[in-house]
């Protein structure tokens, strides 16, 4: 979150080794530190003569590659001198452009490249332990994310392979026995890979027919022009003998090699084992992509048709130049413009090494569209590349961290400032206000009028029509939220009506102003209740009917919408309370759509709030419902402790909540959580429902947490509890059950667009009434 500015020339110098290689990793955080926008930083990054960076912008990067943040990593050879100089230049081709750095990281490393052959060219060896390189991509395949922590002695991260995988065959993951042992042979070093990557695999399956016709398949984006050194990673613990499995290695469709055996290489069960091999990208038509392919052969006649694969790095070669830097990435263009064609690709044969990799049947009409939908990208891409930087997809898999995005603050419609197109967005739904009513009703903006600042800006009391109480958000110029997160919350709110979801009455955008106009919430926000604040301590039943009724709002945005919406900034100060404390989900400029049927995830940049992100979506930038229910999980424990989600004055064990509180949970001392104000008045059976559903919430990974809807009946279960102890569970549990069926039954838009908005609280509220009381409450 700090970055040191540099407007000239400046080089740090580190003292090292001059006999070892070295890891240079370089941290880029694209924000705004005080006046300097690092939108318009351009700078090149040179060590010991070699070019790491030229014209680069970490800004365009991470909007290309919807990255929150940017490492960089390289490996140089031995420089023979005991300084180590890395020099920051900025660009002298912008006007007042500067350069940045938020991190650095020097590592001293064993020699870990060796001769390599290139693929294409036969008998032809490259001494790959004489280059410097740049790590492009490194990844644990069929298994999860490994942090630097947990690798070697060389600190790298090893990320997921699922995102970088073809076609809609997957192939399965499995994974060795914890009872088998990882031994590394006496030619290959510990720290070539950590024991979990050859603990995980991807192989293409069990039956031979289906894995006859696909390539188990992996597609990189790399730039052009540049020699590239893959490294594949083995460990077969399946197989016991020799020609069991047996396959063949396709790199950009061209054969690496034939008739793979990893037992044979290994001479052993579970024995890891590496291969290298060094392929030159020329510049031409999908040169800018990597393909990585394995395919089984019949050629030994093995046992089994199939493949497998652990362990996947790329590596950029420097050039003749001394240079590893490629060009800045063109951000992706309108989705009616990004299709592009793939290479024609035609089944894997072992006859030559030109033969194409499998991608399935593909019938003349489909080619036919490719092409054409290629060639708008190309020409898109093209008049892209004319405005400025040119086109690079190159760079290696995300590191995460949370933003906020900073848009242009131009207006709506595009016209001038005096003009809005308000009326025609969400549907016509969004009553468009005139500057002057806000003004008006705001007394000109007045101070005393203030109610809360967020990240948007200051919120204000306001008045209108006559009388009515409302709440106006006006933006804050220097904000780090702008036009997206404006639109995108008119746009959703003005077609959502839920009663546990805030209402916006309408906005105004006018001279460069964006406001927004919601219903007034009398009692504040959630969090002023819980601390920090003099206002007089939530009861117990109250916190519970307060998190039941958030619960109902996001259980409604994850299933009663025409498609999945997900919140992505579920935290105490967005959950608002009206003057009857009905609870009210609130700001929705980060929501986005959810995945559909055929997908599991959206991948997008990581933003939400720090303490409250889900880590998986931290560390894959693959968003999920399930990350609403991490963060809910957050809320939980807040609710039950009344203490922030982070509080950097307690000691380093407890300064996050969630992990303080799933530390608590394991040493079964969760009590030392509760807030004193509500210690006494909690049912022992009640804290335990309550404390369980949140820690599920919590689980690292997201398919282990429970869905909002199972959150919401443990929620109104833990109510029953508490307002009935001495009633029989069982009958009580058969009500959830039979309530939340039927809530699930009802709970759609169209239900929503027949009856209105009192019409779907009725039945909502209905419905879960019978859990906690037959009779309603």
């Amino acid at each position: 979150m700090t970055a040191r500015i540099f407007k000239t020339q400046t080089a740090y110098a580190f003292l090292v080794s001059p006999k070892s290689r070295h890891w240079i990793r370089l941290h880029f955080y694209p924000s705004s530190y005080d006046d300097f926008n690092c939108s318009n930083s351009f700078f090149s990054v040179t060590v010991a003569g070699f070019t790491l960076l030229n014209n680069f912008s970490a800004s365009i990067t991470a909007q290309a590659l919807t990255q929150a943040y940017i490492i960089r990593e390289f490996t140089l050879v031995p420089l023979q001198t005991a300084t180590l100089n890395i020099t920051f230049t900025p660009s002298s081709a912008y006007k007042d452009s500067f350069a940045f750095i938020n991190g650095i990281e020097i590592v001293s490393m064993p020699e870990i490249f060796q001769p390599a052959p290139m693929v294409g060219f036969s008998n032809q060896i490259i001494e790959t332990q004489a280059s410097s390189m740049q790590t492009m991509f490194r990844l644990n395949v069929g298994g999860q994310y490994i942090p630097a922590n947990n690798d070697s002695i060389l600190g790298r991260i090893w990320y997921d392979d699922a995102p970088y995988l073809f076609g809609a065959s997957f192939g399965i993951t499995s994974a060795a026995n914890n009872t088998l042992k990882i031994p590394y042979p006496s030619n290959l070093p510990n720290y070539i890979a950590p024991v979990d990557v050859y603990r995980t695999a991807r192989s293409m399956g069990p039956n031979p027919d289906v894995n006859r016709n696909y390539n188990l398949t992996w597609i990189f984006q790399i730039d052009a022009n540049f020699t590239y050194l893959v490294r594949l990673h083995f460990c077969d613990f399946q197989m016991k003998r020799m020609n069991q499995r047996v396959f063949n290695i396709y790199l950009n469709n061209q054969t690496a090699l034939e008739n793979a055996d990893v037992i044979a290489w290994s001479a052993a069960q579970g024995v890891p084992a590496y291969k290298d091999f060094v392929i030159y990208a020329t510049d031409q038509p999908g040169a800018n992509e990597m393909w990585v392919a394995l395919h089984p052969t019949d050629k030994t006649k093995p046992e089994f048709y199939d493949a497998i694969l652990n362990g996947l790095e790329i590596f950029k070669i420097n050039d003749i130049r001394s240079n590893l830097a490629g060009p800045n990435p063109v951000p992706s263009p309108p989705p009616a413009l990004a299709t592009h064609s793939l290479p024609k690709q035609s089944f894997a044969s072992n006859k030559t090494s030109k033969k194409g990799i499998i991608v399935g049947s593909v019938v003349g009409m489909a080619a036919g569209l490719g092409i054409v939908l290629g060639l708008l990208a190309l020409v898109h891409r093209k008049n892209m590349n004319n405005g400025g930087n040119k086109s690079s997809t190159g760079g290696w898999l995300p590191i995460y961290s949370s933003s906020r995005t900073t848009e242009s603050r131009t207006n709506i419609s595009g016209k001038s400032s005096g003009s809005s197109n308000i009326s025609n967005m969400g549907g016509g739904l969004c009553r468009h206000f005139t500057l002057a009513e806000i003004k008006h009703g705001t007394k000109n903006f007045d101070e005393s009028r203030v109610i809360g600042v967020g990240g948007f800006g200051k919120v204000y009391r306001g008045d209108i029509d006559g009388g009515t109480i409302v709440a106006i958000k006006r933006a804050n110029p220097s904000s780090d939220q702008g036009l997206h997160e404006f639109l995108t919350e008119i746009e959703l709110l003005s077609k959502l009506r839920h009663r546990h979801l805030v209402s916006l009455i309408g906005a105004c955008e006018e001279n460069e102003e964006m406001i927004l106009v919601y219903d007034y919430m009398a009692n504040g926000t959630l969090r002023e209740h819980l601390y920090k604040h003099n206002k007089p301590p939530l009861s117990w039943k109250q916190r519970l009917d307060i998190c039941i009724g958030a619960a109902r709002g996001l259980h409604y945005l994850h299933t009663g919408a025409r498609y999945i919406i997900i919140h992505r900034d579920v935290k105490t100060t967005n959950i608002l309370l009206d003057d009857k404390w009905v609870a009210k989900v609130s700001d929705f400029g980060l929501s986005k759509t959810g995945p559909n049927l055929h997908q599991t995830h959206v991948s997008t940049m990581v933003k939400g709030s720090f303490g409250y992100l889900d880590p998986e979506y931290f560390r894959r930038q693959q968003l999920t419902e399930k990350s609403d229910v991490y963060s809910f999980g957050v809320v939980l424990f807040e609710v039950l402790s009344g203490r922030p989600a982070l509080n950097p004055s307690l000691p380093k064990e407890q300064v996050s909540l969630a992990d303080w509180a799933l530390q608590c949970h394991r040493r079964n001392t969760t009590k030392e959580l509760v807030d004193p104000h509500v210690k006494g008045e909690i049912i022992q059976e009640c804290l335990k429902q309550f404390v369980d559903t949140a820690v599920s919430c919590l689980s690292d990974h997201g398919t282990d947490r429970p869905s909002m809807g199972s959150v919401l009946w443990n929620l109104e279960y833990c109510l029953q509890l508490q307002s009935n102890p001495d009633g029989p569970k069982m009958v009580a549990e058969q009500k959830a059950n039979d309530a939340y069926a039927m809530h699930t039954e009802l709970l759609s838009v169209a239900e929503e667009d027949r009856k209105g908005q009192g019409s779907e609280e009725h039945v909502t509220e209905a419905v879960f009434s019978q859990i906690v009381n037959p009779q309603g409450r």
